[in-house]
């Protein structure tokens, strides 16, 4: 099966599989410079194998769980679990600068914006969601990327449904869960703090705190791209399932990499406060799909603003997790100088400018203490995973202030946590014994 692959509209090469576990982009002989379909792949004559039955710049936006759950039941037999075949289903309505098709095919304009006030105001319960996801996500709408959070060793299904992503021209609409309960107001709170400090993408939740809107920055009022897009899977080579098995080491030479000089700086300080948020906020969810560039050619790339950024750890079985990505050989809450050095030697950012960068994460934080207080007034639900915020947040700045780090002093907006009942202990997940059947009894000591 070859698929023609579009850039902005304009027919730039065919993709084709060879068997079944590689395949092949080659461009076509006069595609301009400027129309690259990745920035890991300029325009040259020599086609571009890849070891896998798609290019990590096809993959990223391929849905997965429920959508492909909705196309298989739409679609039958003729889509199975093959990826190629799903791309030419879905990949005239990809996101973004990049559509696939077949060759000649008339491609779809871009989709009509969303109409986001049924899920600000309305009923914002699994079901609901559900139902608003098998209303659009046949109908011109990109994909449904169902989203969840991984340990170490297992990844966790969520609800009748994982924890949701519906893509729309202009937003993207997320939902709770019963196994992740208000993680869209958690990741709307957390957002509030990125704001603060650094560029970030722009949230709205909806009045139950179950749904979050969120205004897609790679696209202009009408829903046109307006920009290409590419997390740090496809710039490191890694299939999306591979999002965690990667270092910070490898994101900033990718940086180097892809980033003009001039813009190398600003971009390294947008990934050093990116680091300091991970910790202050609890996040042990940041992977390689959740950082990515932005270009409008190769001359012009830069870091995108932040986004997916909640604190994980209040949930139960995630309360453990370490970081999501390692840098130095480790993945700890409790880097001690580590930290500073590692920054230092790999973002070129100075301890002076560190420890200004830790006070401004700090204040944020401060700053947003009474929206989490407000939000657990409004919605009773929300009160223990609220707390769990709190402690979170104060134990994570305060571990950067501490003196094993930047050496910063107290935190002074602890003192607002003062009086808050502490919330129910989170239950630890069950230790599962390889090589043991469960339907053995427990050992007898005589």
């Amino acid at each position: 099966m070859k698929l023609a692959v579009y850039v902005l509209g304009r027919e730039v090469g065919i993709l084709e599989p060879v068997g079944r576990f590689k395949s092949v982009f080659t461009y076509h002989a006069k595609t301009s410079p400027e129309d690259f379909v990745s920035l890991t792949m300029p325009v040259r004559t020599e086609s571009y194998g890849w070891h896998a039955p798609l290019h990590p710049i096809f993959q990223m936006n391929l849905p997965e769980g429920y959508l492909l759950k909705v196309l298989q039941d739409e679609f039958g037999p003729q889509i199975g679990a093959d990826p190629t075949a799903l791309l030419s289903v879905i990949g005239r309505h990809m996101i973004g600068r990049l559509q696939v098709a077949a060759p000649g095919a008339k491609l779809e304009e871009a989709p009509q914006a969303f109409e986001v006030a049924e899920v600000l105001q309305g009923d914002n319960s699994e079901e609901a969601f559900a139902e608003l996801i098998r209303r659009h996500a046949t109908s011109g709408v990109s994909g449904v990327i169902p989203k969840f959070l991984e340990g170490q060793d297992e990844s966790v299904q969520i609800g009748a449904f994982n924890k949701t992503t519906l893509f729309t021209g202009r937003y993207i609409i997320k939902g709770s869960s019963q196994r992740l309960p208000f993680v869209a107001l958690n990741e709307h709170l957390c957002m509030q703090v990125a704001a603060k400090i650094m560029p970030a993408t722009k949230t709205d939740i909806s009045d139950d705190g179950k749904a979050l809107v969120v205004h897609r920055f790679d696209v202009d009022e009408h829903g046109r791209p307006r920009c290409g897009m590419e997390d740090f899977c496809v710039l490191l080579g890694l299939p999306p399932e591979d999002k965690y098995k990667t270092t910070w080491e490898r994101i900033a030479k990718a940086l180097r990499a892809h980033v003009p000089g001039g813009e190398q700086l600003s971009s390294f300080r947008h990934l050093a406060r990116t680091l300091f948020l991970i910790y202050a906020l609890r996040n042990s969810d940041c992977h390689a799909k959740n950082l990515a560039l932005l270009y409008t050619s190769r001359a012009d790339v830069r870091i995108s603003p932040v986004y997916d950024m909640l604190t994980t750890v209040v949930y139960a079985g995630y309360q453990c997790n370490p970081p999501g990505i390692s840098y130095l050989g480790k993945k700890t809450w409790q880097p001690g100088k580590n930290l500073q050095a590692f920054i230092k030697d790999q973002f070129g950012i100075s301890l002076r400018e560190q420890n200004q960068m830790v006070e401004e994460v700090s204040d944020a934080v401060s700053d947003t203490i009474p929206l989490v207080l407000r939000a657990i007034e409004e919605h009773p639900e929300f009160r223990d995973i609220g707390k769990h915020m709190l402690l979170a947040w104060e134990e994570g700045v305060s571990g950067l202030r501490d003196k094993h780090l930047y050496s910063l002093g107290p935190w002074k907006s602890s003192q607002m946590l003062v009086g808050i009942s502490n919330p129910p202990k989170l239950t630890k997940p069950k230790k599962i014994v390889i090589g043991r059947s469960e339907g053995l009894g427990e050992r007898q000591i005589s």
